[in-house]
């Protein structure tokens, strides 16, 4: 397949919002801001068990492909989703990543035993 001058840009686009999601604790966070309106640097250390600088790294990421946002209050950063349809996009790929793995009970029971996403705004 050959992209135009026109698509060629909207597919790097998704690509690289694709990029942004390619990283187990890049999903992790992004589920855990899922169900909540938002979170702490430190909630999200605490949740994740990351170092803070690899948690920052990552949320340098997420920010970089307009996937959240950050607020800093005080002496506290907060962070929330950008557009309710990350959470949406974050509950689709679970439901496509349980059908893909029905053929295989125990995976299958391993990703249904994940942490639920909250609710997909």
């Amino acid at each position: 397949m050959s992209l135009n001058r026109r698509e060629k840009p909207l597919y790097e686009v998704k690509a690289n919002l694709f990029k942004g999601l390619a990283h187990p604790f890049r999903i992790r966070i992004l589920e855990l801001l899922s169900a909540a309106p938002e979170c702490s640097v430190a909630e999200l250390q605490e949740q994740t068990g990351l170092e803070a600088s690899h948690l920052s790294q990552h949320l340098a990421v997420l920010r970089r492909h307009r996937l959240v946002v950050s607020e800093r209050r005080a002496s506290h950063v907060y962070y929330r989703l950008t557009e309710p349809s990350v959470a949406r996009l974050l509950t689709a790929a679970r439901e496509l990543l349980l059908d893909v793995l029905a053929a295989d009970g125990d995976l299958l029971r391993d990703a249904q035993a994940l942490p639920v996403i909250g609710s997909a705004r």
